[in-house]
């Protein structure tokens, strides 16, 4: 493997992980945002809303700019406004600014989560194998220690612009560093029947699209609920009620870190049927659940299960439509915020209209779904895992500093 490779499939990763830290860093002190601009609880959502709208938006603009501009450009300059508005939004005093740093925001992540994977999946292809799961792995890295470096600016009262500037600080001129190795992996060209973006292309997408969306209403039913859920249905206190989310986050570190391995060993799709079934077993036993330390267990199952099912999804879209992987993963990228979107409201509305532990049986039904769909992570030509990787290769195309 040639040093270009290393380089690209390491710059990459730490943009990964640059963006763990920076996502977490947001979602994590929306209070503090909330109080910041005085926001209130009506409109919170709305503001909420309008981020994975707008990253949506974003995902679209995106599958057309590649078609002129190759990914690792725009995934280059994506990182470094997605740090800025997330400054931007930690350094205002009134609304109209935190929502054009929120619209800011929004509209570059779109861009940066769909060039992100593209550029994850061209290096897969070229590798050979599988190396999806561990990219996200890094993401899941930098969220723990976004996580946590939003825990010490909350515990210390820092002001959030003093919280994000030195990340801000450290992370812009690292990941522009860094992008001077990224690699644009040598697809086939995008023509043919493969190429076209058809009615034909997304109905074959669609059972993938479908995989991301239920993969992110148990994501996001797990970091908007977790915390809710042990309080106030299983009886914990506060303290431990914090402890769920980063117990998810730590066990989807570790999946994400093996699962490449499985993949390699057992394939894609035995991966997927087995990642689905433990996060299915993981919402069961929350919903069952007698108490706060056994509705641990069922979080720390569902960290284990969901944490292969979105790289690997991208990773599919990369090998079922080879001649035209960058505008697949860029509409398979849109799912992901649909999933976010719908994820919260849907536990929300029915925990109140219903229970909140039968509200956790809805999601583990829609993961079981992804069982329907295993087939379509079948590596078919392109044999990454499954006992039959094609050999290494060092023809990794044009990279973005011209190498």
């Amino acid at each position: 493997m040639t040093d270009v490779l290393r380089r690209g499939r390491a710059s990459l990763a730490f943009s990964f992980f640059a963006q763990g830290v920076t996502f977490a860093l947001l979602v994590t002190r929306i209070p503090a945002i909330q109080d910041r601009y005085g926001v209130s609880d009506a409109l919170l959502p709305a503001f909420l809303a309008a981020v994975p709208v707008l990253a949506g938006v974003g995902s679209v603009t995106t599958e057309q700019l590649v078609k002129r501009i190759r990914p690792s450009r725009l995934l280059r300059w994506a990182q470094p406004v997605v740090l800025l508005a997330l400054l931007g939004v930690g350094s205002g005093d009134h609304m109209a600014e935190l929502g054009i740093a929120l619209a800011a925001f929004g509209l570059t992540v779109g861009a940066l989560d769909a060039s992100m994977n593209m550029l994850g999946v061209s290096l897969q292809r070229t590798y050979g194998r599988s190396i999806m799961l561990g990219f996200h792995a890094v993401f899941s890295l930098g969220g723990i220690i976004g996580a946590s470096l939003a825990w010490a600016g909350a515990h210390w009262h820092l002001a959030l612009w003093v919280s994000y500037l030195p990340v801000v600080v450290v992370l812009l001129p690292a990941t522009l560093v860094g992008s001077r190795w990224y690699v644009d992996g040598n697809a086939p060209a995008q023509d043919g029947p493969e190429g076209e973006a058809g009615p034909l292309v997304f109905k074959l997408l669609l059972p993938l699209c479908l995989v991301m969306t239920f993969a992110y209403i148990g994501d996001s039913t797990v970091s908007n609920w977790s915390a809710k859920y042990l309080q106030d249905t299983l009886g914990s206190s506060e303290q431990l009620a914090t402890v769920p989310y980063n117990v998810y986050m730590v066990t989807t570190l570790l999946g994400r870190s093996l699962g490449d391995f499985g993949v390699r060993r057992f394939g894609a799709v035995a991966v997927v049927r087995l990642g689905a079934l433990v996060a299915a077993l993981g919402f069961a036993v929350v919903a069952g659940a007698p108490g706060a330390w056994v509705g641990m267990l069922g979080f720390t199952l569902l960290g284990l299960g969901l944490c292969v099912l979105v790289p690997q999804t991208f990773a599919a879209a990369g090998r079922l439509f080879p001649g035209a992987s960058d505008a697949a993963i860029a509409r398979l990228n849109i799912f992901n915020y649909v999933g976010f979107l719908v994820g919260s409201p849907l536990v929300g509305a029915l925990g109140d209209a219903w229970s909140y532990r039968g509200a956790m049986l809805v999601p583990m039904v829609l993961v079981l779904v992804t069982l329907v769909y295993a087939r379509s992570f079948a590596p078919g030509a392109d044999r990454y895992g499954d006992g039959h990787e094609r050999p290494r290769t060092a023809d990794v195309g044009r990279g973005s500093n011209g190498l």
